[in-house]
């Protein structure tokens, strides 16, 4: 076996073999830090890199495996961090030149999960300053192109992530999603990328502990390997309010499932958006394979009225209570984009918050009732495929004229107002060769049987297998 065909197995089978001593967590380790030696410097995924710290940890590992101690679930995995969550003693930068120095003195409690299962911290992957839009550039460690195309986006903001997986340089990434940052980035680069139920996975720290729309999430190749990262970093702790009080258990177990008779919604437009005709005929092209599941699926679309209103008041309202202190002191050092979300949360008032969140309410309920005749929602991930990476976004879409920098995303901000659990499943190629994934939608809290459909439906299609020239 090549160190690039050890680079693409699964996480699953990379523990498999460790336990069972035909790898050493040292073998691994050499062979990812080769393969980031080989590709990261074109494509710019990992921006932090500790090789020499991670390879004492794995034979600090190999040594525990010696004396018969498992580590845990994920003994010996290379993994790197997006570099939002704060990393004790390694640099962590939020994409912004404010924070380019910044050294936590602390974990992010999915860092301290991951680490007790046994995964070893390599570095840091690339985002968006403040993980602010879809697309992974910043003027701290610059832009991260497609691996599929390198003059094309890889999206974001977990985009370092998505494409460090999908060149074999990582076998598990972290990433979170406030409008769309684990599926975006999962449906450009052809991986998988899992948006869970709000308090499924505790967020800390955070300066809204009550906030639901903004999760953390587990990022990989294959929905396995997703389901068992989410096996470790779910659960409840008291750091996090609305920690669902669950253990992560449940999410170790086989994904195999029977989907005879399930009935599925399918949207194309999820009520009207505008979407690009390359994405929907890859999606439409594999109704079929849902249909092969014995899924019972049906064209249908849920009355997401408001949702729009909804989720920008409330992210307005949270960029000005996170970034409006870091503003007056540092208005040249932060992109437009967010400038103008912090001003938009200043507007807001007593009187506006109140009217989305009865708005919010109500579309709670309407999509309750329309999911108790669905178990799920089919829709695609992004309206438009990748684009060019000198674009900052998308400003319009088949001649609809969008009005800001996240409109081209509602087709997962949307999902994050309803607080549903989505995946995105790679779900083929456009006439391009560029990725186009399929977003899958549960009920509340129903993280597990997402990630069944999402398994299944990868069992029969086996895109996730189709790598990169540039990784090949």
């Amino acid at each position: 076996m090549t160190g690039n065909d050890l680079c693409f197995l699964t996480a699953t089978e990379l523990v498999r073999r460790i336990i069972t001593k035909e790898l050493s967590a040292c073998d691994v380790m050499a062979a990812h830090l080769t393969q980031i030696d080989r590709f990261n410097p074109q494509l710019n995924a990992i921006v932090t890199l500790l090789p020499d710290r991670a390879m004492d940890q794995a034979a600090r590992a190999d040594e525990k495996l010696a004396h018969g101690d498992v580590l845990g679930p994920l003994h010996g995995l290379p993994i790197a961090h997006k570099d939002l969550v704060e990393t004790k003693g390694i640099r962590t930068t939020f994409g912004s030149p404010i924070f380019q120095d910044f050294v936590p003195d602390r974990n992010a409690l999915i860092v301290e999960r991951l680490q007790a299962a046994g995964a070893i911290t390599i570095g840091k992957t690339n985002t968006p300053e403040f993980g602010a839009g879809s697309q992974t550039f910043n003027n701290v460690f610059g832009q991260t192109p497609n691996p599929y195309n390198l003059a094309k986006t890889c999206g974001g903001s977990s985009g370092g992530a998505a494409v460090a997986l999908a060149t074999g340089m990582l076998p598990l990434a972290d990433g979170s999603d406030f409008g769309g940052s684990l599926r975006n980035p999962a449906s450009f680069c052809n991986v998988v990328g899992y948006r869970p139920t709000p308090g499924r996975v505790p967020t800390w720290p955070t300066p809204a502990a009550w906030f639901p729309f903004i999760v953390e999430g587990p990022m990989a190749r294959t929905v396995e390997d997703v389901a068992l990262m989410l096996s470790v970093m779910a659960g409840p702790d008291l750091r996090s309010p609305i920690a669902i009080q669950e253990s992560g258990d449940q999410f170790a177990a086989s994904l195999h499932h029977d989907f005879a008779g399930a009935r599925v919604a399918w949207s194309r437009t999820l009520g009207g958006l505008p979407v690009k005709q390359s994405v929907t005929a890859v999606v439409d092209g594999q109704r079929q394979s849902f249909e092969s599941l014995g899924c019972l699926v049906e064209e249908a679309e849920p009355d997401l009225s408001d949702a729009d209103e909804i989720f920008k008041a409330w992210r307005a309202w949270y960029y000005w209570l996170a970034f409006s202190e870091l503003l007056k002191a540092n208005r040249g050092k932060i992109k437009d984009t967010i400038i103008w979300n912090i001003e938009q949360g200043r507007t807001l008032d007593g009187a506006q918050l109140a009217m989305v969140e009865q708005k919010r309410t109500v579309l709670y309920h309407r999509v309750r009732e329309f999911m108790n005749t669905y178990k799920f929602l089919v829709l695609p991930v992004v309206q438009v495929p990748p684009f060019d990476i000198t674009q900052e976004y998308v400003t319009e879409i088949d001649g609809v004229v969008l009005n800001s920098y996240i409109d081209w995303m509602r087709s997962c901000y949307y999902i994050s107002v309803l607080g549903l659990p989505a995946v995105s499943v790679p779900c083929g190629f456009n006439a391009d060769g560029l990725p186009v994934g399929v977003q899958i939608v549960g009920r509340y809290q129903d993280d597990l049987a997402v990630l069944q459909l999402a398994y299944a439906f990868q069992q029969v299609t086996e895109f996730w297998k189709q790598k990169p020239k540039i990784a090949q």
